[in-house]
């Protein structure tokens, strides 16, 4: 059921408890392992206190939809892991921004969804509590590091869902699930409540079954948070208000280099993408972006040595499960072993990036490159009004074939990571299929023209 189903069926007399309940089913015994925690007595219990305010004549614009909630955003109650033993046991004492928003707009909160631990990771493999598979093939990922989101989207069991993009993390998913996801300008989605992986980098997302779903949980998120330092204050344009505004009159530029780095097929289908963008009134213009190579590599080093000095707080004494050695030194060592192989991975890479002697080497160098890569948008952005390129070189990978390739895994990112670094905000929509698997077109657009990317996901959609 999409939001418009829901709202029809509550306006012919239907329950939210009827509607959730109706999820619930669907959801079974979760064979995909999207979740971390479905608390059904809860669901219910709030489904009941929406079907109240109703009653009380409160407006609702999210009409008792369900949403899912990406595990290391904080949801008063419940469970936030991050999909990590670190915090297997921490009950968030607070709402984050997004999920309080929510709770205003009317929206049933439906369980806690598996993530890569604490956010690293492209195929949802690296959570301590087991991989998410694919509600189009069980047998291949998610993508990551949002796969449950993605995937609980993907099946049809919930038309919403929320996760968090850092270097592609609602996008790459959502193109590997087949459903819309959206990655807003930095600033944009206040970030209170999320547990930090790369600060300068991370951002919440929502995915929606349809460019409606994606746009009316968009816009019940969006907007100035005065607890967030990073939030800007500035005035949101609705996406819902944006969807019939149409592509006619935009000039796309399409990054052609991204194609020959992509499955043949894979490109053949965001050829075909592009056309209907044309057919809808778009002009098509073949674009470049400069130093785009770099962004992969200046990712892996900017964003582990963020994650290096955030995570440093998980200690067992500060934050974080607590295992108690024969001194303070062998407690900090046997607590922080709870942290699975790709988490020390890039807190050791971000430690060296940062570390005396190789910093100007390594993060300095790193940090010019997005710099540089920052002013290249800006420039190709005077010609154009929204970038077109495939969201994933391929689709969905099988469950293990990149586990013991870090360098293969990362690659699954590199049309995304770019965008992140640049702080843009940038679209993943369901283009067509490749041997049933699903494949997403990625739209940029430059800073606050979210609206813009709504315009052009509807397109899809007809």
């Amino acid at each position: 059921m999409t939001l418009v189903d829901h709202r029809a069926a509550v306006t012919a007399g239907a329950t939210v408890r009827s509607l959730a309940e109706a999820a619930l089913e669907r959801v079974g015994d979760d064979a995909l392992h999207a979740f971390l925690e479905l608390d059904r007595a809860r669901i219910l219990a709030d489904a009941d206190a929406l079907d109240r305010r109703r009653a009380a004549g409160e407006t609702l614009p999210l009409a008792g939809v369900p949403v899912a909630i990406k595990d290391n955003l904080c949801q008063r109650g419940t469970k936030t892991t991050c999909g990590s033993r670190m915090l297997a046991e921490w009950e968030a004492p607070y709402d984050a921004t997004v999920v309080a928003r929510l709770r205003d707009a009317g929206a049933l909160l439906f369980g806690k969804t598996n993530m890569d631990e604490f956010a690293m990771g492209s195929s949802t493999e690296n959570s301590a509590f087991g991989p998410t598979r694919n509600p189009k093939d069980p047998e291949r990922v998610p993508g990551g590091s949002s796969g449950g989101s993605a995937a609980v989207v993907g099946a049809g069991w919930v038309p919403m869902a929320l996760g968090s993009d850092t270097g592609g993390s609602v996008r790459q998913p959502a193109a590997y699930c087949g459903v819309h996801a959206l990655k807003p300008t930095y600033g944009r989605i206040s970030r209170f409540g999320l547990v930090a992986f790369a600060s300068s980098l991370d951002q919440v997302g929502p995915f929606g079954a349809t460019a409606a779903d994606c746009a009316a949980l968009y816009d019940a998120i969006a907007g100035p948070d005065p607890r967030e330092a990073t939030s800007a204050d500035r005035p949101v344009e609705s996406g819902t208000a944006a969807l019939e505004a149409g592509v006619a009159g935009l000039r796309v530029g399409v990054l052609r280099s991204t194609f020959r780095q992509s499955d043949g097929a894979v490109a053949q289908v965001v050829e075909d993408a592009a056309r209907k963008l044309e057919a809808a009134g778009a002009t098509l213009v073949d674009a470049t972006v400069d130093h785009l190579d770099l962004g992969l590599d200046a990712y892996y080093l900017v964003a582990p040595a963020e994650a290096a000095s955030n995570l440093a707080r998980f200690d067992g004494a500060r934050y974080g499960t607590r295992v108690s050695g024969r001194d303070l030194a062998d407690t900090y060592r046997q607590t922080r072993a709870l942290f699975g192989p790709e988490v020390v991975r890039r807190i050791v890479l971000g430690t060296y990036a940062l570390s005396e002697g190789y910093a100007d080497e390594a993060y300095v160098r790193a940090s010019r490159a997005r710099t540089a890569l920052c002013r290249s948008y800006a420039r190709t952005f005077e010609g154009v009004d929204l970038l077109l390129s495939p969201t994933a070189p391929t689709v969905a990978f099988p469950l293990g074939a990149r586990t013991e390739d870090p360098v293969a895994m990362y690659a699954a990112d590199v049309f995304t990571v770019p965008v992140s670094l640049a702080g843009l905000p940038a679209s993943s929509s369901p283009a067509g299929e490749v041997g049933g698997l699903p494949v997403g077109v990625q739209l940029v657009a430059p800073p606050f023209a979210e609206a813009r990317l709504f315009s052009a996901m509807q397109v899809f959609d007809r």
